[in-house]
């Protein structure tokens, strides 16, 4: 049987004979043709503004403005510009005392801080910075927020027990703070007593319990305050925000080690309703930028730190003493009284003491017995750090 063309077919047939389409420009029509797809199905990935966030710090220069910048930072590089954080300086919006209220009413979205800031409002927010020492570090500290239940206790204290609009992570370990700057050498607990001096959270307590006079200031008012003769010893936190606030102007002696504040980490915060409406990649990089800020910092703190402890002795004269073991036991006993004080009239202060003891005994036991003796080592190889 014999099949007859049509002229159409003839002429599609004839058509195509002289205009060929070749492999290579068919294959360069598709990919144009997926390309204009692509920018039309999905125009907000490459045009959608980025998530801000407005995040106000209780530091306005210095070491712990780098830390909270270096947090920051971390989370702008993870997001590729899908979320930006901005940072803003100590009083830039609000003053450092009302940092927690900005949050949770939303008038800042965040902020770089820590609890002893606003232990005026619950004592157990010490518990969470500037608390007792259970003979564990700040990094255990962190060890019991991730791993221990500190992270729901510290849940439940802002969202259940102040009812604020918070969602909030603990970052960066702080080494034992110095017992700090005085004007004359110290050399027991009777060279102490009477004296003016500066402190926050709960330490303010222990400290007024071995009959010092204390005072809690902002970070930036402490050496004028001690210029002025209105106190006569203050400590802050290291050697390098402690250089940088300029105390080798009105002290030369410099007293490292001390039970009264022993462990801290920072509190980064966020209003929690704003938090909520992120989506969960960009809550997840919040908080894992906290956690990859927290190592960074413990590792910039040992460069650092140690760099400005020399300086301040070579080229300031900085007198730089270990607190007499005499003074430390007797922190130790005047915790014990603020504890027990504490632990019999606030029910929540006691589960958050009786969760950090369980844990620090614990691992306290394995970190002492398992670790030589460093500082013998130290010693073998440099002789005395002093």
């Amino acid at each position: 049987m014999t099949i007859q063309k049509t002229g159409k077919q003839k002429l599609t047939t004839k058509t195509r004979s002289k205009t060929p389409i070749s492999r290579r420009k068919f294959l360069k029509a598709g990919a144009a043709t997926a390309t204009g797809t692509a920018v039309l199905g999905f125009p907000h990935i490459a045009n959608a503004a980025p998530t801000v966030l407005k995040v106000q710090g209780a530091w306005g220069s210095g070491i712990f403005k780098e830390f909270a910048v270096d947090y920051v930072r971390r989370v702008n590089e993870m997001a590729g510009g899908s979320l930006k954080v901005d940072y803003l300086d100590v009083g830039a919006v609000v003053k450092t005392a009302e940092i927690q209220t900005a949050v949770h009413k939303g008038v800042i979205d965040g902020a770089h801080l820590v609890t002893a800031y606003w232990y005026s409002k619950n004592p157990s927010a010490s518990l969470f910075g500037t608390g007792p020492c259970w003979g564990w570090t700040a990094n255990q500290l962190l060890g019991w927020i991730a791993y221990g239940g500190g992270q729901q206790l510290y849940d439940e204290l802002i969202q259940k027990v102040l009812r604020l609009n918070i969602v909030g992570f603990l970052s960066g370990p702080m080494p034992a703070q110095p017992f700090g700057w005085f004007r004359k050498p110290i050399k027991g607990v009777d060279d102490i007593k009477g004296l003016k001096y500066r402190t926050v959270g709960l330490a303010a307590n222990v400290l007024q319990e071995m009959a010092m006079s204390v005072v809690q200031l902002p970070g930036g008012e402490i050496q004028p305050a001690m210029e002025r003769g209105l106190i006569d010893a203050a400590e802050f936190n290291n050697p390098t925000s402690d250089k940088d606030f300029g105390m080798q102007d009105v002290a030369k002696n410099y007293y490292l080690a001390s039970f009264h504040q022993s462990q801290e980490t920072f509190e980064i915060i966020f209003n929690k309703k704003k938090y909520d409406k992120l989506s969960k990649e960009h809550q997840a990089i919040l908080k894992y930028g906290a956690e990859a800020a927290s190592a960074d910092m413990s590792w910039k703190y040992q460069d650092r730190y140690s760099k400005d402890l020399i300086t301040l002795q070579k080229d300031h004269g900085v007198k730089v003493r270990r607190t007499p073991d005499s003074i430390m036991n007797a922190q130790l006993k005047a915790w014990d009284v603020i504890i027990k004080q504490f632990t019999a009239k606030d029910p929540f202060f006691k589960k958050v003491v009786e969760s950090q003891k369980a844990w620090a005994k614990r691992v306290g036991a394995y970190e002492i017995t398992n670790a030589p003796d460093y500082t013998g080592a130290y010693k073998h190889y440099f002789g005395s750090p002093f």
